[in-house]
């Protein structure tokens, strides 16, 4: 339970830096930066919704996309949210590729969408932790 409430508190403050740039005014420096928190915002989300999976539901799962499998699952994650986890999940590995003009634009207007899935996703973790 220590270890789902510490990432709940991780999640929380990577979602408040990525939603701050995401009201920043277009630049290509915003746009870079906020690919950088996009980045790290997903690392620690989908190892939040791990320790959610494992912690309540008794699921293990080691990668991105078999932990949102099993979100959705145990209902944690609509069919429309699972999709857009695993899409994300793509855009995350292709952040590697940001020095590619037309990949950093794309993923860098995907982010708002994701930014608010996350909050979504996360504010479901948060109620349902302070449930137990």
């Amino acid at each position: 339970m220590e270890k789902l409430r510490r990432r709940i508190k991780e999640a929380e403050n990577a979602l408040k830096t990525l939603r701050e740039i995401l009201r920043e005014p277009y630049s290509v420096i915003v746009r870079d930066a906020t690919i950088q928190r996009f980045e790290y915002t997903f690392e620690i989300f989908w190892k939040l919704v791990k320790e959610y999976l494992y912690t309540h539901e008794g699921i293990r799962c080691n990668s991105p996309k078999s932990c949102f499998r099993e979100a959705s699952s145990v209902g944690a994650l609509s069919e429309e949210q699972t999709i857009t986890c695993l899409e994300m999940t793509d855009d995350r590995n292709l952040t590697s590729h940001t020095y590619v003009e037309e990949v950093a634009e794309s993923i860098y207007k995907r982010t708002r969408d994701y930014c608010e899935l996350m909050d979504a996703v996360f504010m479901y973790i948060r109620k349902g932790d302070a449930e137990k």
